[in-house]
């Protein structure tokens, strides 16, 4: 359960603003099909989600438990680090041929492949031995980030203040992987 709950905070957090929700509220403006842009998205999600997952049940058995924990911490801090950096509205894929469905999901699923919320899935699987949890759980949160943009589109911004969103969410982040990492590290008595 701790792995489902982190991995959905923290997703949820990493995706207000992030250039994956800007995506979609671009690809659900553009196509006007809200039902086939989020299932896209929902496709590239978990499709992002359960590599990670696979990942960290990989890497965790070769870790010991404070490396595991390190590695946790890292991706924390890689998130909240991220966030604090402003974001660039990513191309809006208006050359790409396909249709709103496929576009949705390829074009999420290169976005995301690599990102803070990916890797953060990647740490928690990797931590708690629990990787369908994480994978779950950051499916989840980048869902959570991602269908207010497409229902709501250009009143998110609007009525929701992204970026006091993103700085809360990155020092929060930054704080919480500074105590780790200090715990992994053996920096506390």
């Amino acid at each position: 359960m701790d792995a489902l709950l982190t991995a959905l905070m923290g997703c949820l957090l990493g995706g207000i603003g992030d250039k994956s929700q800007l995506l979609a509220l671009a690809l659900g403006a553009r196509f006007h099909n809200n039902r086939a842009v989020i299932a896209g998205a929902a496709v590239a999600v978990i499709a992002n989600a359960i590599l990670a997952a696979i990942a960290g049940a990989f890497i965790g058995p070769m870790l010991g438990s404070q490396a595991r924990l390190l590695f946790l911490a890292l991706a924390v801090l890689m998130l909240g680090g991220g966030m604090l950096w402003p974001v660039k509205p990513p191309d809006p894929l208006t050359t790409w041929p396909t249709g709103p469905f496929l576009t949705s999901a390829l074009g999420l699923f290169i976005l995301g492949f690599g990102d803070g919320q990916q890797f953060l899935i990647l740490g928690i699987a990797t931590r708690t031995a629990d990787p369908a949890m994480a994978a779950l759980g950051g499916a989840l949160g980048m869902m959570a980030a991602i269908i207010p943009a497409v229902l709501l589109r250009e009143r998110l911004a609007q009525h929701v203040p992204l970026r006091a969103i993103r700085l809360t969410g990155a020092l929060t982040m930054v704080v919480i992987g500074l105590g780790s990492a200090v715990v992994a590290l053996g920096l506390v008595g």
